[in-house]
């Protein structure tokens, strides 16, 4: 097997990451380097992005997963980010699997300029545990839970649809990741960002022949009784501004 090297350097997020009082209140700024080890090939012969690992894509999960998710460790972020990166594309996803990637996460504040800390996990796809659960409309992939967050990937089936629902306890944070998917009714090109407060009615629904994935973070993680099914008209909460390149999906 070619052990190819797909890096994405210097990508800088401010994010909630620390353990004391005053880092769980505000962001503070993070720079991310992966490196994707991959066997290449296949995309060079076919000239695809779709056999490789689209680094535009990847980029926009991972400023996604940090500014939604809030970490107490340097060390649960970059698990958090591996799983991400290792877990096998989402039915709808047109994408090459990564055999194993290097996380690494520098803190550049956190010592007030006296010295700068880092640090770097390795990890193989065998590493990578996806729980997967089957739902009426389609699966929930469970990439990644801790006391205060649950990262998930919701794969709505054709033709099917999350219905109108609103949250009272959790914050939940939504990126499309595939193209054809609707959202309170209208068409979302992948890379949309929602972020619904508590008691926002939404939904999202299927129309297109193949499935349609959505990377979900919750605040706290899942609950599944605070997922409440309501009548009436979904709520008017403008998308998030596109951060960086658009997320190149099938």
């Amino acid at each position: 097997m070619n052990r190819d090297i797909v890096r994405i350097e210097s990508l800088h997020v401010d994010c909630v990451v620390g353990l004391y009082p005053h880092e769980r209140n505000a962001s503070q700024p993070l720079k991310v380097d992966l490196e994707l080890v991959l066997d290449t090939e296949r995309a060079a012969r076919k000239e695809s992005v779709f056999e490789t690992a689209d680094y535009a894509a990847t980029a926009s999960q991972v400023v996604f997963l940090l500014r939604s998710g809030r970490f107490r460790l340097l060390e649960t972020a970059a698990h958090a980010i591996a799983t991400l990166v290792l877990a096998p594309p989402a039915p709808g996803e047109r994408g090459a699997q990564v055999d194993e990637v290097a996380v690494s996460l520098t803190k550049p504040g956190a010592l007030k300029g006296f010295a700068t800390p880092s640090l770097t996990i390795r990890r193989a796809a065998s590493w990578c545990e996806i729980g997967h659960e089957d739902k009426p409309w389609g699966s929930v992939d469970v990439l990644y839970e801790t006391r205060d967050a649950g990262i998930y990937r919701l794969n709505i089936a054709p033709g099917e649809g999350i219905p109108l629902h609103v949250h009272r306890q959790m914050r939940e944070s939504e990126m499309v990741l595939t193209r054809g998917l609707l959202c309170q009714g209208s068409e979302v090109p992948p890379g949309t960002v929602h972020r619904w407060p508590r008691g926002a009615a939404h939904r999202y629904d299927n129309p297109s022949e193949r499935w349609q994935s959505i990377l979900c973070v919750d605040l706290p993680r899942f609950i599944p009784e605070d997922e409440i099914e309501v009548e009436g008209e979904p709520a008017d909460v403008a998308p998030e501004p596109p951060w960086g390149p658009i997320v190149g999906a099938g």
